[in-house]
């Protein structure tokens, strides 16, 4: 394998210039040209004639992957710079496409929902439109649901500037913060947010200690601001789904992840149940760091080995090395991303803090952004993004409409990856301190699913129950997370994280209601496949990946019943995948006994 692998991005391969790409530019050109193509043809007596609907189908799936390109090219233009102000009136442009697109799509929906059954049954016969029947029939479903067509093409432009402006604004405030890091010597220095949050899970408490009183100091600082954004972009939602006729806030996240309430409650129940065995986990975890009760800073604070810093191209070794026991395919694929430049982790000013992976359907190819410290977590954060950018990469060559798969399946992806990484890692170390880390760093995702995910849906649901009723002061958010996070910790924290609110992005995130739920559905459904993996052997791959390319074109509940035989609407699923973490308690327990 070759060494040195870049740390830095190649987006100019994509369109050259960056947020003053000419390229970009003209295809920016290129889409509008073509929406208003599409209008036209929408606005045609013959729209409802299924050879021209066969023909706007197929105009419409060039669209919407030259816009996914668009989007995620602002997106990692955005994130390697915060304050790319060329790059911001790229995304302003690309959102009003996106806006015009949404009135088509809506017009185009209310096509479909006017065909009577006997020409919907005929629409579903012809050849070119047999692919994506399925997605045609959710848009047609989805469609009774809404406001008239030009009704919801009104709302999606005013969102441009009102709904989509705010969740932009959370751009400005983060920009906006400045940490302070002190040295042992006194000296002090700027970091980015996403610099400082790697300081939180230090090895050194005395580090993670003065790092979170920092994160907090400047989060309380930018607190107002912080609020009045949340408060404006839930209460766009709030109004939208009034108008619709919605009475559930949980209506469109679930639709978005193609996920019955049924199943969502069972999975939380069964989480519910099994919270003991991590609550012994962190009663044990504190007496080891030597507190009474773990502070925020202190559940991710490493165990073992899993303090040394490890060298980005041993990390990618390592990753790649893993995947080839389960994939060759997968390893080669993840060796190309290294290679290719196609991975931001550069630990440098100006970044904004997080990681996500962003597929380019047009280009197939897929962008990672991170910022990579050498810790555990992040070589998980980089297995955990590889496994997205290998799931949109086996579904390359299908239409666009059927590679638009959920939040929840696509975190299935991420997390089956990060599992053949731990288990594997754990099972190859000979050192019990290197053995202690890797556990406690496996055991520590489900702390973060079960617990800290659950205490951003409590929060999130109850803050929308109090928005609903007026606007949310600084105050009240720092008392909903506080008591989302104790009650999700089983009231095993000491200080919690009131701001964590005003620190996360995912809460402000205007294209993806309830950014949290689906971490923990891909969670647990990757440890129900990988358990498949480990029992069916090197032939399971192709099962995978035949998962993967479905995962656009089924409901999760149909999903699991045909590639796993099992029902996610009922307990005994979620159960079974939970337990799985007593195992690794147990034995963390056992190893910390001495």
């Amino acid at each position: 394998m070759n060494k040195g692998y870049p740390q830095s991005w190649n987006l100019d391969v994509l369109y050259e210039g960056g947020s003053s790409s000419a390229a970009f530019q003209q295809e920016l050109k290129g889409i509008d040209e073509d929406i208003v193509k599409l209008d036209a043809m929408l606005l045609d007596g013959a729209a409802s004639a299924i050879p021209l609907i066969a023909e706007m189908t197929e105009l419409l799936q060039s669209v919407i992957i030259r816009l996914r390109e668009s989007e995620s090219f602002v997106s990692c233009l955005l994130a390697q710079d915060i304050k790319d102000s060329a790059a911001n009136a790229r995304g302003d442009r690309v959102k009003t496409l996106g806006a015009k697109l949404l009135g088509v799509l809506t017009r185009f929906d209310n096509v479909l929902r006017g065909l009577d059954e006997g020409a919907w049954s005929a629409l579903l016969q012809n050849e070119k439109l047999a692919e994506v029947a399925f997605n045609l029939a959710e848009r047609r479903e989805l469609a009774k649901q809404k406001m008239a067509p030009e009704l919801e093409a009104l709302a999606g432009d005013l969102a441009v500037d009102g709904y989509h402006g705010w969740g932009d604004y959370y751009n400005v405030i983060v920009s906006r913060a400045k940490f302070k890091d002190t040295d042992k010597e006194g000296k002090t220095t700027i970091l980015s947010a996403g610099q400082m949050h790697n300081r939180l899970s230090d090895g050194d408490r005395e580090v993670r200690k003065a790092a979170f009183e920092e994160w907090e100091r400047e989060w309380s600082e930018q607190a107002d601001l912080c609020a009045e954004t949340l408060n404006r972009i839930s209460g766009f939602r709030l109004k939208l789904y009034d108008k619709r006729g919605w009475d559930s806030v949980l209506k469109e996240p679930l639709q978005m992840n193609r996920m019955s309430d049924a199943t969502l409650g069972a999975m939380w129940e069964a989480i519910q149940e099994s919270k003991q065995v991590l609550v012994t986990y962190l009663a044990r975890k504190a007496k080891l760091l030597g507190v009474e009760k773990l502070d925020w800073h202190d559940v991710e604070a490493p165990i073992g080995s899993a303090t040394k810093t490890i060298p980005y191209d041993e990390a990618a070794a390592f990753i790649v090395e893993q995947f080839r026991s389960f994939s060759p395919e997968l390893a080669e694929f993840s060796e190309m991303a290294f290679r290719d430049g196609w991975i931001e982790a550069e630990d440098r000013p100006g970044k904004r803090p997080g990681g996500f992976c962003t597929s380019f359907p047009k280009s197939s190819q897929t962008r990672i952004f991170m910022t990579y410290s050498g810790s555990a977590s992040n070589i998980s954060t980089l297995a955990h993004e590889l496994g997205h950018a290998y799931h949109q990469h086996v579904m390359n060559d299908l239409p666009a409409l059927s590679q638009e798969y959920a939040m929840n399946v696509a975190e299935t992806a991420s997390t089956f990856a990060e599992l053949i990484v731990s288990d594997r890692a754990f099972k190859a170390a000979t050192e019990k301190e290197e053995k202690l880390g890797l556990l406690e760093d496996k055991i520590q995702r489900s702390v973060a699913f079960f617990m800290n995910i659950h205490a951003r849906f409590l929060f999130e649901t109850r803050f929308y129950e109090k928005r609903s009723q007026g606007l949310v002061s600084v105050e009240e958010l720092n008392t909903l997370m506080e008591e989302a996070q104790r009650e999700a910790y089983c009231d095993m924290l000491g200080e919690a994280h009131p701001h964590f609110w005003a620190s996360k992005l995912h809460f402000y995130l205007t294209d993806v209601p309830f950014y949290n739920f689906p971490y923990t559905f891909g969670y647990l459904f990757s440890a129900g496949i990988y358990a498949k993996a480990l029992k069916e052997g090197p032939d399971f791959k192709e099962q995978y990946v035949a998962l993967l390319r479905d995962t656009g074109r089924m409901t999760v509940e149909q999903l699991a019943e045909a590639h796993l035989g099992v029902n996610v609407e009922e307990k005994d699923f979620w159960r079974d995948a939970v337990a799985l973490t007593a195992v690794d308690v147990e034995q963390f327990i056992a190893m910390t006994n001495e």
